[in-house]
């Protein structure tokens, strides 16, 4: 099978992945079964396919299938393809695809993992990150071909603010929980200048962003409590879950007593990315530097690389850009990669496969 990108990516990106993934998946299926491979799916829905043997070192080509909401439809205007998941993530789909198809390891194993629920769940890459091991990761992102070594990570929870339910008559000032979001919202910009952990020399400072409010339901009556939403940003050592208790200590201690605070993550039952960063030394971060003429820097939002780089060097790598000078691309209605780069994606990932599996 001669596998052709820009004929395989319209594909892609002509099937709607935003609700339902399981016509990408049966394309993902029926591409590498024609190619002569035979997929598997495991627990979660990834899609795996396997090459080499076991006498050498192991690689992993990761990506996710997945698209936000809502669907745009493909185009195309010469070398510049629009549409939904056409840089996030099918370009760098596309791009891996094929390399792990035209890679011929002649010590070593390859294997092509791809999640289903990156922009949701992450479940997929949680599962995998307990049931692969490898000597590195390349996990396919917008990166517009530099080669990512690092990423904060992410997590999202509510602090809940209680007090006093009643008539707005009389309920007393240091009991209404309407008056305590001010102090709480005062803590959370100070909570990183007090007690956060120190910029780190690769990804810089730690972010906490208030992103929500939901309080009360007339005019005249006080609510017994709030609710803040916030978004988190974090850098090593912090994890989501040291980051969810520190929180819910230092608010308690920044409070007026006569109110409660309460902090939880919103997804407690599934897994948040964690900050990771590999060393620029790595023999994988030089051989795709070197193979693809990128910069070596940090990626610029969270990603399921975090799942693997605690098992091996992992960066994050793929054609097309999260952001241009006139705003955002990946997730925008004018989405778009541009189709050299795919091909550029596809042969320096080839190439450094070549590298590190002979």
């Amino acid at each position: 099978m001669s596998f052709d990108i820009p004929t395989f990516h319209a594909e892609a990106v002509r099937t709607p992945s935003h609700e339902d993934v399981s016509a990408m998946r049966d394309l993902l299926l029926e591409t590498l079964r024609e190619a002569g491979h035979e997929p598997d799916v495991d627990a979660r829905g990834s899609v795996l396919a396997t090459r080499g043997d076991d006498d050498g070192p192991h690689y992993v080509l990761n990506t996710h299938f997945d698209t936000v909401a809502p669907h745009v439809p493909y185009e195309r205007d010469g070398e510049v393809v629009s549409g939904r998941g056409a840089c996030d993530a099918k370009g760098p789909l596309a791009a891996l695809l094929a390399a792990f198809l035209r890679a011929e390891p002649t010590a070593g194993r390859l294997t092509l993992a791809l999640t289903p629920d990156e922009e949701t769940l992450m479940t997929g890459a949680a599962h995998l990150e307990e049931t692969l091991s490898a000597d590195g990761y390349v996990v396919g992102e917008p990166t517009g071909l530099d080669v990512c070594v690092a990423a904060r990570g992410q997590c999202e929870g509510t602090v809940t603010v209680e007090g006093e339910a009643g008539h707005a008559a009389s309920v007393p000032a240091e009991r209404n929980p309407v008056f305590g979001v001010a102090d709480v919202l005062a803590a959370l910009r100070r909570y990183d200048d007090d007690v956060g952990p120190d910029p780190d020399p690769v990804l810089g400072e730690p972010k906490l962003t208030p992103s929500g409010l939901e309080a009360g339901d007339a005019p005249n009556r006080v609510p017994g409590r709030c609710r803040i939403t916030f978004d988190r940003r974090n850098v090593p050592p912090e994890t989501s879950d040291s980051f969810r208790a520190a929180l819910e200590s230092y608010l308690a201690a920044h409070t007026p007593d006569e109110l409660s605070t309460s902090v939880e993550l919103i997804r407690p039952d599934t897994p948040f990315p964690d900050p990771f960063v590999t060393d620029e030394d790595d023999p994988l971060v030089r051989a795709l530097a070197d193979a693809g003429g990128g910069e070596v820097r940090p990626f610029g939002a969270a990603t399921e690389a975090s799942f693997f780089a605690a098992d091996a060097p992992t960066v994050v790598f793929g054609p097309g850009v999260l952001a241009d000078e006139a705003g955002a691309v990946a997730h925008a209605q004018r989405e778009y990669v541009r189709l050299p780069e795919l091909e550029a994606a596809a042969d320096a990932v080839e190439r450094t496969l070549e590298t590190l599996l002979r």
